[in-house]
């Protein structure tokens, strides 16, 4: 896939994506998106036979949140991420699950992997911030859409605006998604999932002794949580039951989210790239500010 010519800028602060990427409720709803980009046969394939997230599960998931923290907030840091990305996908390839050839850069392929963000971020903030209005939500695809340039995506792999993005997904859905071993092994309650290795010693310690009485309820929750934040179609697409006592169950857990995130502090509710791009942007906005006050001929303030 050919490089754009010059660095694309992520989306502007105070967007859609700049509130919501870096809320901590953003964490719940990553397990959905993830499984639906290897929902794709050849994606699927290729974290199958390429990934390490079976033998190093925290550290790929480190990786992958800072990687799309820097996306959103990383400034000029983006491109340099999203030039990171495609070099790390240019040598893989291989048969997918339907023995066709593929490769990770190739433009549908690459383009599914980031669309699956835009449904599952509007379909989830529905339960854990609040439902998007109509203008938010073209506003959130449109910054989507500049994530995509960043990460090397070209306009014409990716449908141009809301109304055709929904025509595309529901092709997507009917002809290529599958429950994938991947997609499986993602929802399996009984999946083998070492204790975290990241984090104060003390803490990994006790964690490790636990892990057997604390993973079980916590495979559940995660599946509970990807099934859940799927968007319905995705869910029925890929053979997910889901039932109206966990729909009502939810709801419940995401009107208490609704009222609790928006109380904590920012250093509990933002992740630290978001925190980090917010104090600068204040910093940046308040020296402006004083700029234009301080200027010569300036009105006095009242």
């Amino acid at each position: 896939m050919p490089r754009p010519a010059a660095p694309v800028a992520p989306p502007p602060p105070g967007g859609v994506l700049w509130n919501l990427a870096g809320d901590v409720r953003a964490l719940l709803m990553l397990p959905a998106a993830l499984t639906l980009q290897v929902a794709h046969p050849a994606v699927g394939a290729g974290v199958d036979e390429h990934s390490v997230f079976r033998t190093d599960p925290w550290g790929r998931g480190e990786r992958s949140l800072r990687s799309l923290q820097l996306w959103i907030y990383g400034g000029e840091r983006a491109a340099e991420e999203g030039r990171r990305l495609r070099e790390l996908h240019r040598t893989i390839g291989g048969t997918d699950t339907r023995g066709r050839r593929y490769h990770a850069l190739a433009p549908a392929t690459y383009a599914w992997v980031h669309a699956t963000g835009f449904p599952v971020y509007r379909h989830a903030c529905r339960y854990l911030v609040r439902e998007l209005t109509p203008v938010q939500e073209r506003r959130l695809y449109a910054e989507w859409l500049q994530v995509g340039r960043v990460l090397g995506i070209h306009d014409r792999d990716m449908p141009a605006t809301v109304e055709a993005f929904w025509p595309y997904w529901r092709r997507m859905l009917a002809e290529e998604v599958e429950a994938t071993a991947v997609v499986r092994e993602l929802v399996d309650v009984d999946a083998v999932v070492p204790p975290p290795d990241r984090g104060p010693r003390a803490l990994r310690a006790v964690l490790a002794v636990l892990w057997p009485v604390l993973l079980p309820p916590l495979a559940r929750f995660r599946r509970f949580m990807t099934v859940g934040l799927m968007p319905p179609d995705a869910r029925a697409a890929l053979g997910l039951p889901w039932t109206p006592v966990q729909e009502r169950r939810l709801r419940r857990f995401g009107r208490v989210l609704r009222l609790l995130v928006p109380l904590l502090p920012e250093r509990l509710r933002y992740l630290p790239l978001a925190r980090e791009a917010r104090r600068a942007q204040r910093v940046g906005l308040a020296t402006r500010r004083a700029a234009v006050r301080d200027a010569p001929g300036a009105s006095p303030a009242p």
